[in-house]
């Protein structure tokens, strides 16, 4: 009989932060047998693919790297697990086609994950999506740089935008239990950053509850004595109320930023979109948010492209970003999803449209930015270090207003600089995505 705890694993994780804590979780249950874990694919003998489906991209990025992948079974590899999203959404499709995986399993089986396998090591190929109990994990093996942790607080979604596959994929809202969350922030250890995720974190509770209880989650994460701040993702707009904003001013270990996913502001495209919000009331709360939260950062994602967009319309979009004067904004060209309401609409635009749209929109914001930036210069910023940029020759780190990944970061030279610690740096240049600067220590 095989020894599956005497294998060597490897995880490749694809797609969003989200997806990121899942494969953590699963990391946690193989090291919890004893296994060893590898970073380099070349000397694992089973890999773990956790993909994303939310767009064709996903896909496509999720095949290619089962099929890279794949190349190693030449060498030592013996078993290919592919997880999360794609087969979630398409095992009837990913099953019988792509051959070179050996086990599936979905967004919830991993409870399954050394049965699924054993049988595997048998000679079958095994699909074991949705055969999971959906088993609610709070340990961690955190994949992040150690001073800051992603905390998943619940899973699927209710918000049915129609060029969303959310839904379709991980089902309908589910909260996890306070205490469950709780215990997993417990295991995290020192952390100077908790970054809450989840589909719509401002829905948190609804569902289990009766009622929204992200107030209450922070008040109990921001009072655990391993956690130094907490940061806010993914907070849809209509459902930041006057409690939450009142507990972000109020709460000294919450990170004066949120990130609201507009997707758009005309109301027209806000309406097919299937959102509830309107240009007024975007506007209204991004007024209310700096009037109550003074040098509070908002960051946004905004959509191009969504079938019958007008120019007419893009440009009131770009008219919005600089009414609003967002700190940082993401923005994509729409892509038509089959399995979608948005994929029937008529007036479908031209790719090379929508990308021309993105860019218009990308130059508006880069302008805002470069203005909000280069009026830091001269002025102290609290950074907390990420580490060495070993091309830049000089640390790297983040002000409160840029999240890991999303945002820009400050680049600054120290006498020393240790990851996860905080640092007080003389800003000396910006451009319209990154800050530069030195410690008052260096000798410049």
């Amino acid at each position: 009989m095989t020894d599956l705890y005497g294998k060597k694993y490897g995880v490749i994780s694809l797609g969003c932060d989200k997806n990121r804590v899942d494969s953590e979780k699963l990391l946690s249950i193989i090291r919890g047998k004893g296994c060893e874990i590898t970073d380099e694919v070349s000397e694992a003998q089973i890999i773990i693919i956790n993909t994303c489906a939310f767009l064709n991209e996903a896909r496509k990025e999720a095949i290619e790297t089962v099929l890279e992948c794949s190349a190693y079974k030449s060498e030592n590899l013996e078993k290919i697990v592919v997880t999360g999203c794609l087969p979630q959404k398409y095992h009837g499709e990913v099953f019988p086609q792509l051959t070179e995986a050996d086990v599936l399993l979905g967004t919830e089986d991993y409870d399954c994950f050394f049965a699924a396998l054993k049988r595997a090591y048998c000679g079958e190929r095994v699909d074991y999506v949705g055969k999971g109990e959906g088993v609610c994990y709070t340990d961690r093996t955190v994949t992040t740089p150690c001073h800051y942790a992603y905390l998943k607080i619940a899973d699927g979604c209710n918000n049915k935008c129609t060029y969303c596959l959310i839904p379709k994929i991980r089902g309908a809202y589910r909260s996890y239990p306070i205490d469950d969350i709780i215990e997993e922030a417990s295991n995290l250890g020192d952390i100077s950053e908790l970054i809450l995720v989840a589909q719509d974190t401002t829905r948190y509770g609804i569902d289990l509850y009766g009622q929204k209880k992200l107030t209450e989650i922070l008040k109990k994460l921001t009072a655990l004595v391993n956690i130094n701040s907490v940061r806010l993702l993914y907070c849809y707009p209509e459902m930041i109320d006057d409690a939450l904003i009142s507990e972000i001013r109020d709460n000294p270990k919450i990170i004066k930023y949120l990130d609201i996913p507009f997707q758009h502001s005309e109301d027209r495209i806000l309406k097919l979109m299937n959102r509830k919000g309107t240009r007024t009331s975007y506007l209204e709360l991004i007024k209310k948010l700096k009037s109550e939260i003074p040098g509070i950062a908002l960051r946004s994602t905004f959509i191009s492209g969504f079938p019958t967009e007008t120019e007419a319309e893009c440009q009131n979009l770009c008219e919005f970003l600089r009414e609003a004067r967002l700190d940082n904004c993401g923005f994509f060209a729409y892509s038509r999803e089959p399995d979608t309401p948005a994929y029937s609409l008529k007036g479908q635009i031209g790719y090379a449209e929508k990308k021309k749209r993105v860019k218009k929109l990308y130059g508006e914001q880069q302008a805002i930015s470069r203005n909000k930036l280069n009026a830091l210069v001269g002025s102290k910023l609290q950074v907390i270090c990420d580490g060495i940029d070993y091309d830049k020759s000089c640390f790297v780190g983040r002000a409160y207003f840029q999240a890991p990944d999303i945002d820009g970061k400050v680049y600054f030279n120290a006498t020393n600089a240790m990851q996860g610690k905080y640092y007080e740096v003389l800003i000396t240049a910006a451009d319209s995505y990154d800050l530069y600067g030195h410690t008052e220590d260096y000798e410049v």
